[in-house]
């Protein structure tokens, strides 16, 4: 049957077919004519063979990847799924088929820059780009940071730097219930927080056949909607759960003439299986990479012979879909084809990875607030540190049962506090932006989808409080030091990019962040133990003292640093630095910092509003630098009463073509926190072509 690619002014592909399967072969071919190059990417960025184009610098990444066996995992997903879901893995094949097809005409420039022709994608490719775009999701590697806190400062230590102070990571979302709009139906709104990426994570897409029409977010590379949709009756967003799922094991390893064993929690020594790989280096030589998978999981730093430091020590990772040989891709098709909130509930009781809260509504009233995913059943110690895997106690027993909640005088927030998951999970982010969107919210008793916009770039920073404070408390200054203080205490406390007095507070908390990681207190935590680098940003000092300053500062003793002072030398720094300089604003060095996989040096960073803490996040690392790598990733605002008064926007566009007119055409409504209306009448949509 004849298939059709519409378009709307946006270039947001609409997609029409007589059936799911061949509805899922277009999605494929049209996003990977939209985004050859993305998909590519991410497809060797799920095998591990991406320092092959990309050089050095992708190395770390491509061995951690074969060491924790994220493609052969996925290839065990997509066989069970088989097994047990055969409709479903016939659907992902198709967007397979249509991938390829879609790749095989690619010519898009970035081939010709390294010297890559589109390679072919296998039936579980879908599943390895989600497992490979979500492993790092729930955080584990935080787990080693807690370790070297705890032995280097105390247990007691591992509080002060917990996420739950100032957090850099996460999403928002919210749930209007129709007794809160003006339309008397609900409204579902948010903006998941991710690293930025060029072109995007998320990609606008209307998936419609003769069993649904839905239209959503989806991630290039994997079929269907599966994070934000709507479709006409029905409509769901995730926040991400802060869930702890995933664990590390400390393993015994020794060589043997057969081979290499691991010592069991029973005290008998296994075989553990074992062989190495080849990863290809552009401009360098060829790296073998030793692959070992004991019975907890497969290991992804040191070995028999311990780290590269010479410590005794090797560490498994111990993941779900590893155990279970499920990645959740049953949810995908119930979800396109849902109809009620109870529809959506079932889809999401199928959902294993990342673990999410997840909201929902319907048109007749219904509505969902729950966590969704698989979160093991094991020891306290398990979520909090490295376990040992030869002492018993540290095995998973089964799975926890998710939670679900409600709505407060109609109104739920997740913005990746302590909430519903909070039996699940060891750190949360802090609880500012949901407190801030609640207080929004209740300005007012009725709100429409239009209005959305003034929640989603709400700027206010309530985790000045605790420098402000130490602030007011501090005397005796005179000149500019004084004036700066007086001046930082009439602020409005609002991250703006024009804000003249956001840019001097951004400068005295990074003053103040490089005092307190500078001090001999933590000099014991400059040094991290010889892990893969693509776990060292998770054991950063100066990071970690700037997402927890708030902690830092109002802790009763903080080892014998005298905060004061050190907050008095901060602010001198910073007046004289300011002496006598032009006006500068927070969005001269508070900027965009996308990545992409081969940087445009002469692509310019835009300013950016917000903060790490605000409602707008758009998170710099205090100390480091202003520059924001983490933002909004996507805004929605799903509206019950009428899908066509739904609206979103992407940070740059729907297309992934360098030259294309809709590459970056949407960026100035992202930068503005203005968002395009997401349309649905046929007759108003361009018809780009009928594919036979």
């Amino acid at each position: 049957m004849t298939t059709e690619i519409y378009r709307d002014a946006w270039g947001v592909p609409h997609l029409r077919a007589g059936g799911a399967l061949a509805l899922a072969r277009l999605q494929g071919l049209v996003t990977a004519r939209d985004r050859a190059w993305q998909l590519e990417v991410e497809r060797h960025r799920a095998r591990g063979s991406s320092a092959a184009f990309l050089g050095p610098d992708a190395l770390s990444w491509d061995r951690f990847v074969r060491r924790a066996r994220l493609d052969d995992t996925a290839r065990r997903c997509f066989a069970e799924l088989a097994r047990r879901d055969p409709e479903t893995a016939d659907w992902v094949r198709a967007y397979v088929d249509g991938v390829n097809e879609g790749l095989s005409g690619a010519d898009a420039p970035e081939f010709t820059a390294v010297g890559l022709a589109p390679g072919r994608w296998e039936p579980w490719t879908p599943l390895a780009v989600w497992l490979a775009t979500h492993i790092l999701f729930a955080g584990f590697p935080a787990k080693l940071w807690r370790e070297e806190v705890s032995r280097r400062l105390g247990p007691e230590a591992v509080a002060l730097f917990a996420a739950d102070g100032p957090g850099s990571a996460g999403s928002n979302g919210w749930l209007l219930s129709g007794d809160r709009t003006v339309t008397g139906q609900a409204v579902i709104a948010g903006d998941p927080h991710r690293f930025v990426e060029d072109p995007g994570v998320y990609q606008q897409i209307r998936l419609a056949c003769d069993e649904f029409d839905v239209v959503g977010l989806a991630v290039p590379g994997v079929p269907g909607i599966a994070h934000f949709g709507h479709t006409g009756t029905v409509a769901w967003a995730i926040t991400n759960a802060m869930a702890d799922y995933q664990d590390l094991y400390r393993e015994r390893l020794r060589r043997t003439g057969a081979g290499v064993e691991a010592l069991g929690p029973d005290g008998v020594w296994r075989r553990v299986a074992r062989h190495t790989e080849l990863v290809r280096v552009a401009g360098e030589k060829t790296v073998e990479v030793e692959v070992l998978e004991t019975e907890r999981g497969p290991v992804i730093a040191g070995g028999p012979e311990g780290l590269d430091d010479g410590a005794p020590l090797a560490l498994a990772l111990r993941y779900p879909p590893r155990v279970t040989s499920d990645l959740g891709f049953e949810a995908l098709l119930p979800l396109l084809r849902a109809r009620r909130v109870a529809d959506v509930d079932r889809a999401f009781d199928l959902w294993a990875e990342p673990v999410n809260v997840v909201q929902a509504a319907d048109v007749e009233g219904g509505l969902l607030h729950r966590v969704a995913g698989r979160v093991p059943l094991r020891g306290a110690a398990n979520g909090t540190r490295l376990v040992p895997a030869w002492e018993p106690g540290h095995e998973w027993t089964g799975w926890h049962e998710t939670p679900r909640a409600g709505l407060t005088d109609g109104v739920a927030v997740m913005a990746n506090q302590r909430g519903p998951a909070a039996g699940l999970g060891v750190e949360f982010a802090a609880p500012h932006r949901a407190d801030r969107i609640r207080a929004l919210l209740a300005e007012r008793r009725k709100w429409s989808a239009a209005d959305m916009p003034a929640i989603h770039t709400d700027t206010r920073l309530a985790s000045a409080a605790a420098l402000l404070d130490r602030l007011s408390a501090l005397e005796g200054l005179t000149g500019p030091a004084a004036e700066l203080r007086e001046r930082l205490l009439r602020w409005d406390r609002r991250m703006d990019a024009d804000s003249r007095d956001a840019a001097r507070f951004a400068a005295l908390r990074s003053a103040l962040v490089r005092r307190l990681a500078a001090h001999p207190a933590f000099a014991a935590l400059t040094a991290p133990p010889a892990y893969p680098d693509v776990l060292l940003p998770w054991l950063a000092l100066l990071p970690r003292i700037g997402f927890a300053l708030e902690h830092l500062l109002r802790a009763r003793e903080l080892y014998g640093i005298d905060r004061q002072r050190l907050v008095r030398e901060a602010v001198e720094e910073v007046a004289e630095a300011f002496a006598g300089q032009p006006e500068a604003r927070w969005g001269d060095t508070h900027r965009l910092a996308a990545w992409r996989a081969l940087p445009d040096p002469s692509d310019e960073a835009p300013a950016l509003d917000g903060d790490h803490d605000c409602v707008l996040c758009t998170s710099a690392v205090p100390g480091w630098t202003d520059l924001a790598a983490r933002g909004p990733a996507a805004r929605y605002v799903w509206d019950l009463a009428r899908r066509e008064d739904s609206l979103w926007v992407v940070p740059f566009g729907a297309c992934g073509l360098p030259d294309h007119p809709h590459h970056h055409d949407q960026l100035p409504l992202w930068l503005k926190g203005e968002l395009a209306p997401v349309v649905t009448d046929w007759a108003r949509l361009t018809k780009e072509s009928d594919h036979g």
